[in-house]
């Protein structure tokens, strides 16, 4: 089974790129869905949660996300810490999703494969990119919360894309939709022509 990472800053359409591959039926594994999850689920994460960011973590046994992003975006070990939590149960997780998948390769999407040093676990890796002022403008419309300073400081936390360029197989530039489709199909077709 070949594993693909799949990955890109925050706003730069990661989502919308998984979407097309689904698309061409290709099995796709969204980590901050399933993160989300396993956080609000699994017993042993959400005791190690609240022993790292307090009890205000969870609001009435649900994950407080918004308590959570204010602690850590700004806090560059306490991130570090809630991510040697949350990525080992995501990685496992994923593992047993992708043995039980049926085609020839899998795509794990995850916004933060090289800033947590995960990049050997990936057979290759597509990296979607849109300029900064679209992946903004998409973030505030997505989810009308955000303001422009804290997208900006998530931003911070992520690599640059001149960065993760060097170190991806293939570049997805996400900017009109068509082009988009035409980019991934022609990724998977060389992906598929490898295996």
């Amino acid at each position: 089974m070949t594993i693909v990472g799949l990955t890109g800053g925050i706003g730069s359409g990661k989502t919308t790129v998984a979407k097309i591959f689904e698309e061409l039926g290709v099995p796709v594994y969204n980590s901050d869905n399933r993160a989300k999850s396993l956080m609000q689920e699994s017993p042993e994460l959400v005791k190690s949660i609240k022993d790292l960011l307090g009890e205000e973590a969870y609001l009435n046994g649900v994950l407080n996300r918004a308590y959570i992003s204010q602690q850590v975006f700004n806090n560059k070990e306490l991130l570090e810490a809630l991510n040697a939590i949350v990525h080992p149960a995501v990685r496992q997780n994923f593992i047993g999703w992708a043995k039980e998948q049926k085609s020839g390769y899998v795509i794990q999407e995850a916004a933060i494969i090289f800033e947590i040093g995960s990049q050997d676990f990936y057979d290759c890796i597509i990296l979607v990119t849109a300029p900064e002022e679209t992946r903004i403008e998409r973030v505030v419309q997505r989810d009308s919360d955000n303001t422009v300073e804290g997208i900006k400081a998530r931003m911070k936390n992520q690599w640059d894309d001149a960065k993760k360029i060097e170190a991806s197989n293939y570049i997805i530039q996400n900017e009109n939709i068509e082009q988009t489709k035409v980019q991934v199909l022609d990724v998977h077709r060389d992906i598929l022509n490898k295996i």
